[in-house]
């Protein structure tokens, strides 16, 4: 995979807290809620264009509230949002018009993101329908040219037919050729080869790499299966209770990970060779509570090598070798 420079899509201090739902009683009383769920608590990172960037963490580190509110689909508590140069963190619904065109989504589960009812040119036609794009003249060239390119072959074949009549992968190479029929600078796959088969899994990760060469379009790729994220991301960000604790080159991060956290994540990969003996490793306890998260590093009642500053002072992500970020006390 290839990138150019151009930096097409970056978020500076993200944040995105969820107001905790109040008691029938408060509500009564019009009481104002003080308590929020900091899904996503001042994220930062860039994307280029042609570049896929992966994510990581376990189930509530807020992988995938980063990537809703990356897309405006979830509104930012704070921080901004850069799209080509543009702040789009405060534009109304009818300004964000022209990100929209240029920003999709691919979702983890095709058998809930498509519509039952639609058949699959109805599917894939939507976005351009909705975003004005192009006559309908031409949508059925486009149409066939995003099946196409998602690997539905022969695509006239498909165009007739709905959702129940299709496999799981085709599903998801469904669910792909409509977030690409606009040809989006700016993608976010969330787990898009989670629910399928090993078997089409492979194919599906090669498609996205392909996509981000062709059209040159940045993807967020998010997941929690780390050997995915080493075949396709070239940069991955490690996430912790809303945090970024870790950030840098993929095969630099997977094979000398520095932060305590992410070295688990790592030795918690099945090995294939039988013969290769690895003791086993238990990562203990729960993501913590984000309502009210630890004191100084959020992962310090986990952490193993915890020192009495990591209970008081957060870390901050420092460059500790050349373009490899953590968030750790063991390096300052």
């Amino acid at each position: 995979m290839k990138s150019n420079n151009r930096v097409v899509f970056s978020v500076n201090d993200l944040q995105k807290w969820f107001p905790l739902q109040q008691g029938f009683i408060d509500s009564l009383l019009k009481r104002e809620n003080k308590e929020f769920i900091r899904a996503v608590d001042g994220v930062s990172f860039s994307l280029r264009a042609g570049e896929i960037v992966g994510i990581v963490g376990e189930s509530g580190s807020g992988k995938t509230t980063v990537g809703m509110t990356a897309l405006r689909l979830y509104e930012p508590t704070g921080g901004t949002i850069t799209f080509m140069d543009e702040d789009i963190t405060n534009l109304n619904h009818n300004d964000l018009q022209d990100f929209r065109r240029q920003a999709q989504i691919i979702f983890q589960n095709p058998y809930e993101s498509l519509n039952p009812r639609s058949t699959v040119f109805e599917s894939v036609v939507e976005p351009l329908r909705l975003n004005k794009i192009g006559t309908r003249d031409d949508h059925l060239d486009r149409v066939l040219q995003a099946l196409e390119r998602a690997e539905v072959s022969p695509p006239e074949n498909y165009l007739d037919r709905y959702p129940h009549e299709l496999s799981g992968g085709q599903r998801q190479r469904l669910a792909i050729a409509r977030a690409i029929v606009i040809e989006p600078k700016f993608l976010v796959a969330d787990e898009p080869a989670s629910m399928l088969d090993v078997s089409i899994r492979a194919g599906i990760l090669n498609l996205l790499k392909r996509l981000s060469e062709t059209l040159e379009t940045a993807i967020l790729y998010i997941s929690h299966d780390l050997a995915t994220v080493r075949y396709i991301c070239e940069r991955t960000i490690t996430m912790y209770a809303g945090k970024i604790i870790e950030f840098g080159d993929t095969d630099t991060l997977i094979q000398d990970p520095l932060h305590p956290y992410t070295q688990l994540l790592i030795r918690a990969i099945p090995e294939i060779d039988p013969n290769v003996k690895r003791e086993r490793v238990l990562l203990e306890g729960e993501v913590p509570n984000l309502v009210d998260p630890p004191s100084g590093c959020r992962f310090h009642p986990r952490c193993p090598f915890v020192m009495d500053e990591c209970r008081v002072e957060e870390p901050q992500l420092q460059e500790v070798k050349k373009g490899h970020w953590v968030a750790c006390h063991l390096y300052e």
